[in-house]
């Protein structure tokens, strides 16, 4: 692993996926704000100051900076992928208080004990060495300032049967992933037009027929666009290095890394967790 913590194919896959599905259709959308709303639940927002200084690591497309920059003072926008970075740029031209950074989380050229707040939501799982990557967040952070982020979960709370899903999936996620960039989006394409779609609707029909649909494979999506679910198809079967934690894990990991305070939020995306520094 380089001391910049990056996986080079995954910052070039991420890349490609924010250059093609760039998200600009979907950040006024009421259905986008309530994703939003689903990641940042559990964010201390009553507790910073009005002109807080924060960081979005990972910024991926902008498309949370695009809720948060108008809430604080200062937003610091860092990812390891320059065509990500231009699409942020471009989604949060509006925004005269984002700044942008082309740098890994393990390189991030900001001062210890600067900001106010930071969150990174679906990043650091998707680098060699999660742990040192939340450290490498905490190290940014005043003493008790809040840390967000979100990781992909292990699974640990579904049946046994929804695990098996994932068992089966995995393997093609690993092999889809080590596709040209055409034909993985061609396959991720087709993934989420068989799979996701029809699970989606499946579980929107449980869900008015008064059933619980949360707990069904792909359930998430029952309220979000096809545009989502072809993101999120290519993200999932279109990135090289995944990894997974518990609950359990994720709590262990923020506490080595400084972090108390830790709370986590009960209903899915699986897993949000937030934090304040020591």
């Amino acid at each position: 692993m380089s001391a910049s913590n990056l996986d080079e194919t995954t910052v070039r896959s991420f890349g490609q996926e924010w250059s093609t599905y760039d998200q600009a259709r979907l950040l006024n959308l009421e259905s986008m704000r309530s994703r939003f709303e689903e990641y940042f639940g559990i964010f201390p927002w009553d507790s910073l100051a009005p002109n807080a200084v924060g960081a979005d690591v990972g910024c991926g497309s902008g498309r949370w900076a695009c809720y948060v920059a108008p809430k604080v003072g200062e937003l610091h926008c860092i990812d390891a992928s320059a065509e990500a970075l231009d699409v942020a740029r471009r989604n949060l031209s509006g925004e005269a208080n984002c700044r942008f950074h082309h740098a890994s989380v393990g390189a991030i050229p900001l001062a210890a004990e600067s900001l106010d707040f930071c969150y990174s939501i679906g990043v650091l799982h998707h680098v060699p060495d999660t742990l040192a990557g939340i450290k490498a967040c905490t190290r940014l952070l005043k003493p008790g300032a809040p840390l967000l982020l979100y990781l992909y979960y292990a699974l640990e709370q579904r049946p046994w049967w929804f695990r098996a899903i994932w068992r089966v999936s995995d393997p093609i996620r690993r092999g889809v992933s080590r596709l040209p960039f055409g034909a993985k989006k061609v396959v991720s394409e087709f993934i989420a037009l068989t799979v996701y779609w029809p699970l989606a609707r499946l579980a929107a029909l449980v869900e008015r027929l008064g059933g619980n649909a949360a707990g069904l494979p792909l359930g998430w999506y029952r309220d979000k666009p096809f545009y989502t679910m072809r993101t999120n198809a290519f993200d999932r079967f279109g990135t090289p290095l995944e990894q997974r934690f518990s609950r359990g894990e994720i709590a262990a990991m923020m506490q080595q890394a400084g972090l108390e305070q830790i709370r986590f939020s009960e209903s899915p995306p699986y897993w949000c967790a937030a934090g304040r520094k020591h």
